[in-house]
């Protein structure tokens, strides 16, 4: 755990008493805070009670009393409209808060030369990835490495800062909305694409989120792809701060100063290429500009090249992101359940000229109507979840059938795929949210791995 100092012996409410919540109620108490907890669920607060903290209902307390307002990521803070204690904590001049900020508070009131170095991701797609691809890079190179954040563990309960040690942490828009002092050594912009508009009132508050992690970073790597990103880079840039860009899209033999290429197989940069073909679980150009921050991170936090360039090379891979969870003759079976909107879904079907494609759950705005341009690249499509019969529709000629369930969908797209006697890929990559059949994307990959393995798959390691 890690002890938020700065509010010894006041009151500090705290709403939302899920992972992020409990955990910041612990760490403010470790830190000589007295945390005032609340949540609209009963089960909750029996737990917080069991635990010896102080529940009390913020709907009639004295908010003069506060000193802050801990609020979970999962209420809103602006949009559809603020939750209720941000109108009471606003109305009594209390600061809002979440969890990054108050580890950043932690980190900065530390001595200079004790505090751990911070690397800090966020994007609408490839965050978690390169979270990981970054604390494995840093961990095979010997460093002291904490991960966590909005991957895995919640930040707060990460160790406790020791001399040297590095944080790597991923940080929703949720988070990032929450924080004024967040201060990250390398703050990491893998992309952006429409998400989580209605927590941010359209489009310009999420891209508005999404930029705060660069307010106080030391080194800012954005991905530059779309005209979002290179928005941000030019602010950037006017205010004078240290910023390198990260494409897939510029065609230049190598990049120079402040750029770096990623292309499938490949990074180029500082006037050198890193040859990724070996690296088995990073297929495709997302995965190669994962690597690319990756790789700009870790020389940044003082890796060297080599060992930095092996450490890409034997990444294993994450669960639901672009895994191979086994092989059944020629036919490959790759778990993509993360792709729960269509610009990521892009990145799978990108990554190969032929798959027989899964796809569906429940829709997100605008559907699949951006992929049609890889439509040419499904040899047929196998579509489950409410959205078959809009995907069906949207897909038109391209050859499709309706399966309806994960076991149908796998079993006809094994069979459709061997059937070519080549070498294939079935892919699931959703382009869909999962909570019309599944309680999250992990267990609906997990449903996809079940039914491949019950077909007599050989099972594969991550990646």
């Amino acid at each position: 755990m890690i002890p938020v100092p700065g509010f010894e012996g006041r009151r500090i409410a705290v709403f939302g008493l899920g992972r992020s919540g409990l955990t910041a109620a612990r760490a403010l108490k470790a830190g000589g805070a007295m945390p005032v907890l609340w949540d609209d669920s009963v089960s909750s607060r029996m737990q917080a009670e069991a635990e010896g903290f102080a529940v009390e209902d913020l709907t009639s307390a004295d908010w003069s009393g506060f000193a802050a307002l801990v609020l979970s990521p999962g209420a809103p803070l602006t949009h559809p409209k603020p939750h209720w204690t941000v109108g009471k904590a606003k109305a009594a001049g209390v600061e809002v808060i979440g969890d990054i900020e108050l580890f950043a508070r932690a980190i900065a009131a530390l001595p200079e030369g004790k505090r751990p170095k911070v690397v800090a991701i966020t994007g609408t797609n490839g965050k978690s990835t390169t979270t990981a691809l970054i604390g494995w890079v840093l961990k095979q190179a010997g460093m002291t490495v904490h991960v966590g954040g909005n991957i895995g563990i919640g930040v707060l309960a990460l160790p406790a800062p020791t001399p040297g040690a590095v944080y790597v942490i991923e940080v929703s828009s949720y988070q990032l909305d929450l924080t004024t002092a967040f201060a990250p050594d390398v703050a990491i912009l893998t992309n952006i694409s429409p998400d989580h508009l209605d927590r941010h009132g359209g489009m310009a508050g999420y891209v508005a989120a999404k930029a705060r992690i660069f307010a106080h970073a030391g080194l800012s790597l954005v991905g530059v792809d779309e005209d979002w990103g290179q928005d941000i880079l030019t602010a950037l840039t006017r205010q004078a701060k240290t910023a390198v860009e990260v494409t897939t899209l510029v065609s230049s033999p190598l990049a120079g100063e402040g750029k770096v290429l990623a292309t499938a197989g490949s990074i180029r940069a500082d006037g050198q290429e890193i040859d990724l073909r070996a690296a088995r679980s990073l297929p495709g150009r997302h995965n190669a500009q994962n690597a690319a921050f990756a790789w700009v991170a870790a020389r940044a936090i003082g890796v060297p090249h080599d060992e930095a360039v092996n450490g890409l090379l034997t990444f294993p891979g994450l669960a639901h992101r672009m895994e191979e969870v086994g092989r059944l003759g020629r036919v490959r079976f790759i778990n993509d359940s993360k792709a729960t909107n269509a610009d990521a879904a892009r990145q799978a079907l990108s990554s190969y000229e032929r798959s027989f494609w899964i796809a569906g759950g429940r829709a997100k705005q605008g559907g699949i109507d951006d992929l049609e341009e890889l439509f040419p690249r499904v040899v047929e499509a196998f579509l489950i979840g409410e959205a078959a019969g809009p995907f069906a529709a949207r897909l038109g000629d391209t050859p499709h059938r309706i399966s309806g369930d994960m076991a149908s969908a796998v079993k006809a797209a094994a069979e459709a795929a061997a059937a070519t006697g080549r070498e294939e890929v079935v892919l699931l990559s959703p382009a869909a949210a999962s909570f019309d059949q599944y309680p999250d994307f992990e267990a609906r990959g997990e449903a996809f791995r079940a039914a491949v393995l019950n077909l007599g798959a050989i099972p594969s390691g991550h990646g």
